[in-house]
């Protein structure tokens, strides 16, 4: 259990880093929201491609 969540900090490191460099809490707040937002949309991919699920387009 514990190198899973290490894995997951190991990439955000890689993206951005710990550091943030802001002014302000709510600034912060949103930044690492948003490379939280950015893994899950990357592993979500890295996901669907190792199961190779097809996922439905609009038509």
């Amino acid at each position: 259990m514990r190198a899973r969540v290490e894995h997951v900090f190991d990439a955000q490191t890689q993206m951005g880093g710990h550091t943030v460099n802001t002014i302000g809490i709510l600034r912060a707040e949103v930044k690492i929201g948003l490379m939280n937002l950015v893994y899950n949309m990357v592993r979500l991919g890295q996901l669907l491609k190792r199961d190779r699920i097809n996922v439905p387009t609009e038509a």
